[in-house]
């Protein structure tokens, strides 16, 4: 493909609230053996993407490690590669990422370095399959500066958490609002975008000196009227993990037939890290129903609509409802948990009970499990 991508995986989310504190957005657990970031990844892959940066900044240190060999998605290879960029101190520059627009700014020079005309620029929390390439063939046959992909939703929803676009008949976008509070608009921008090379070069230089460092307010918004941006409609599933909520409900999803069979049966495939770990074993007197429990987890108890991350433990006479859990986590005996999300790494006492509200509850227990 004519175009090199740039992953933003870098942000601060505090809508995440505990589950942000230890790692970045893009490394959150998806689906029982993935990370946020692997969908991005496994599009640029697929879509014969050879060069890709991921910028991270805030609490990478989980993301950096899952990004640690690049052969997992198949950008192990002497042309192009995957490549980690995090802030960096200069004699020029002795600032974190001040936002999307001056991440690729500090990074420009990977820009100015490749000779592909297109970037594909993907947030790194994005649940999605899509091929680029359709994507920049539209770009090129409509002539447009910038593409911006989008997912039509119904005119009621709640549109806060994103930009909503506005197009003619034609499909160019006529009005961009990022984050309105109220809008009947049905389109909204998915985060992921298309661009020359050149020109992009040129807007995050000239933001960098009016000290402009955001990429949709202080570029996209500010160029929607100068520029011929095309909104390219996708009809498949995405969704956004910015809140609790929405993230609880995207591994949910998964445990719809239709959309696992849609990221995990269906070409392309979607790529991740693999551990080596053992194959979930089930105990005398385990029930598990409608539910993912992934490798290296023991199951003693009961388990309905849930999913399970690698290597967790489930005690006798355990009950576990609408709930997920995630890395790592050992669950004692006579333990009743729904509607709730399970830290990593927690340990829950024996004969507790947790229940969450119509919003799920974050459960983060301090109990020390592990010697120095």
């Amino acid at each position: 493909m004519r175009a090199i991508g740039i992953i933003l995986a870098g942000g601060n989310n505090s809508k995440m609230k505990q589950l942000s504190n230890k790692r970045a957005v893009g490394a959150m657990p998806i689906a029982g053996s993935y990370r946020a970031i692997d969908f991005a990844l496994s599009n640029m892959s697929n879509s014969h993407i050879q060069k890709v940066a991921v910028l991270t900044q805030y609490n990478a240190l989980s993301l950096n490690e899952h990004l640690s060999s690049s052969k997992w998605w198949d950008f192990g290879r002497k042309q192009g590669g995957l490549f980690v960029f995090t802030p960096s101190i200069t004699a020029d520059n002795g600032f974190w990422y001040r936002g999307t627009a001056d991440a690729i700014a500090q990074n420009i020079a990977f820009l100015k370095k490749s000779h592909e005309p297109y970037v594909v620029i993907a947030s790194g929390d994005g649940i999605y399959k899509l091929d680029y390439n359709k994507v920049l063939e539209e770009h090129v046959n409509k002539q447009a500066d910038i593409t911006i992909v989008c997912k039509r939703v119904p005119s009621d929803s709640d549109k806060s958490e994103y930009g909503v676009v506005k197009t003619d008949d034609r499909g160019f976008v006529t009005d961009f609002v990022e984050k309105p509070t109220k809008s009947d608009a049905t389109l909204i921008s998915t985060g992921v975008y298309v661009i020359r090379r050149r020109l992009l070069i040129s807007l995050i230089e000239k933001a960098a000196e009016e000290e402009r460092y955001d990429f949709v307010n202080d570029i996209l918004q500010r160029q929607k009227t100068e520029k011929k941006i095309v909104a390219y409609v996708m009809d498949s599933y995405w969704k956004h993990i910015s809140t609790v909520e929405n993230y609880f409900e995207a591994n949910m999803d998964f445990l719809n037939p239709e959309v696992r069979n849609y990221f995990f049966k269906e070409y392309p495939d979607v790529y991740s890290k693999v551990d080596d770990l053992p194959p979930a074993k089930y105990n005398p007197g385990s029930n598990v129903k409608n539910s993912l429990v992934s490798s290296g987890c023991i199951i003693n108890g009961s388990i309905e609509n849930s999913i399970l991350f690698k290597q967790a433990y489930v005690g006798n006479n355990t009950v576990i409802k609408n709930s997920i859990i995630l890395n790592d986590v050992y669950i004692g005996d006579n333990v009743y948990i729904e509607n709730c999300i399970i830290e990593s790494h927690d340990t829950i006492k024996a004969n507790t009970r947790y229940v969450g509200g119509e919003k799920p509850e974050i459960i983060v227990e301090r109990n020390f499990r592990y010697g120095i």
